[in-house]
């Protein structure tokens, strides 16, 4: 018998929770009422706890069909080559640590007695838990028995044959959407490692997309000596932009410049505009390697364990949690509210509130919660103060969006501009607390823009430096259209639209979530 929807196996899902999901896109199956507005409340009954992941239709009841399922997953995952529209030749590596410059007529010796590189072949788990049942905490399953089923994804590295000619190749950097810890890190190490290959040719396009387009933008030569030292400070060398023009445009442009590699530094919207160019390319058969650069600090990007940028944002989140618990903890009845980033996705909030260890609530898109009643965020901050005397909350500005009136607009990358949940949040509090006649001292800190500019940390830095190289590498064994990042403390290579199917969320049902309420002591805000 084929399989059911998982709401046949799993309960009763209304269509409300169905089309509130933020996992609603097709082909994924999230079944977690995630959020919903005053009147779909009651109709919200039920939390589904697997977490049941993108597969094609399987007929369970088959004996192969975890064969079919592993075909389908090799398939969608198989990365996208230089070799699959156009005729090229690979050539011995230029690439060695055992050389102090780039190899030149290499034989394959010096290769084949060092064993640094990466075998085509050589994979790596993209999930190494196995769930014994679909109620198991943070539970991903497949069927409704959740089978273990292996799934394999392509290791990073440099490999033995490349596919272009180093002293050949000119080379593109482009760092697009908001500023990130670690950019600059990023750059540094992929002009480092280009040069280590033999490239001479490198250039950075100002200002994301819209350097393709800008005749006043001229392209920054780039080299060792240029980008030595960039990585002690925050920000972009290149400079960064939201939107820009068409793929065709950019397409001709990269044509124009002659560019044979064009590496692009950003998030989900720059990914899917990395991918859209990379497509474009192999319609003209152009022998371009497009690879990505993950960057977010939201964390929000799909399969990867940590995006860079991400611990340095938690780290610069608790100089604010600490001032704001200051202000409270020393003031009559005091609360400290503090914002943090996080559209979509509460990775910020939900870690900078373990790692501070003086939060008391801490509230994320992902988990709805009420304000008002005998269960909601404001009783229990009555209780604090009536316990302890003070009060001290962390917020992602994603959360609660449905307390607040939506202004349509989008930013230049299409993002939906957020109301803000932090003022809305301060006035609320205050009102609620003048209304029942107990004295407040409330004091709210938004460190936004912050928690971008400042130089990565340590951790930050190693990530850079790992992904940087990884990219580089990519592009030289002939993939484009792909990304690179870290699965289970393994660098892999992803194909570009496996990662932007939709925003990587905290999952309510998660151990790290859990761990998060049993530090702050937070109640069930329904």
């Amino acid at each position: 018998m084929a399989l059911a929807s998982p709401v046949e196996y799993a309960g009763t899902i209304t269509s409300t929770q169905r089309h509130n999901s933020r996992f609603g896109l097709p082909g994924c199956n999230r079944l977690q009422c995630i959020r919903y507005d005053k009147k779909s409340r009651a109709s919200c009954q039920m939390v589904v706890r697997a977490i049941f992941q993108d597969r094609p239709q399987l007929d369970f009841s088959n004996p192969n069909w975890k064969k079919q399922f592993q075909e389908e997953f090799d398939r969608r995952f198989s990365l996208p080559h230089l070799t699959d529209v156009i005729d090229v030749e690979s050539r011995p590596t230029t690439f060695s640590l055992k050389s102090r410059t780039p190899l030149d007529n290499v034989n394959g010796s010096l290769e084949e007695s060092w064993n640094g590189y990466v075998n085509d072949d050589d994979r790596a788990l993209l999930k190494v838990i196995k769930f014994a049942s679909p109620t198991s905490a943070g539970a991903e399953c497949i069927d409704p028995d959740c089978s273990w089923v292996e799934q394999w994804v392509h290791r990073a590295g440099p490999r033995k044959e490349i596919y272009f000619e180093p002293q050949c190749v000119k080379a593109g950097i482009i760092t697009c959407g908001g500023l990130c810890p670690g950019l600059n890190d990023v750059i540094r190490q992929i002009v480092l490692t280009l040069e280590k290959y033999g490239v001479k040719n490198i250039v950075g396009i100002q200002h994301g997309f819209r350097g393709f387009f800008e005749d006043h933008l001229s392209e920054v030569p780039l080299n060792r000596h240029v980008v030595q030292n960039i990585n002690l400070a925050g920000g972009s060398f290149l400079g960064v932009s939201r939107g820009g023009a068409s793929i065709s445009d950019i397409v001709n442009s990269i044509q124009a410049r002659r560019l044979d590699m064009l590496f692009v530094l950003g998030g989900n919207g720059t990914h899917a505009g990395a991918n859209a160019i990379h497509a474009e390319c192999r319609k003209r058969k152009l022998k371009v390697s497009i690879v990505g650069v993950p960057k977010t600090i939201d964390n929000d990007i799909l399969l990867m364990d940590k995006t860079f940028g991400f611990d340095t944002a938690v780290e610069a989140a608790q100089r604010a949690i600490n001032s704001a618990y200051i202000e409270a903890h020393s003031a009559f009845h005091g609360i400290g509210l503090v914002k943090l980033m996080g559209r979509s996705s509460g990775f910020i909030t939900m870690h900078a509130s373990l790692s501070s260890g003086q939060v008391d609530i801490c509230l994320i898109p992902e988990v709805p919660f009420t304000l008002d009643g005998p269960n909601g965020v404001l009783r229990h901050l009555e209780h604090l103060i009536q316990t302890k005397g003070f009060a001290l909350i962390c917020v992602a500005e994603g959360a609660g969006q449905e307390y607040l009136q939506k202004s349509n607009a989008t930013d230049a990358s299409g993002n939906m501009v957020l109301s803000d949940i932090g003022v809305h949040l301060q006035q609320k509090i205050k009102s609620h607390f003048r209304e029942i006649g107990v004295h407040s001292d409330v004091k709210y800190i938004d460190p936004t823009y912050m928690l971008r500019a400042v130089r990565a940390n340590a951790s930050d830095a190693i990530l850079c430096t790992v992904l940087g190289q990884n990219a580089v590498h990519g592009a030289f064994a002939g993939f484009s259209g792909i990304t690179t990042g870290i699965c289970n403390t393994h660098n892999v290579y992803l194909p570009i639209p496996e990662v932007i199917k939709t925003p990587r969320l905290v999952d309510p049902n998660s151990r790290m979530w859990h761990r998060c309420l049993t530090s702050t002591g937070q109640p069930d805000f329904h």
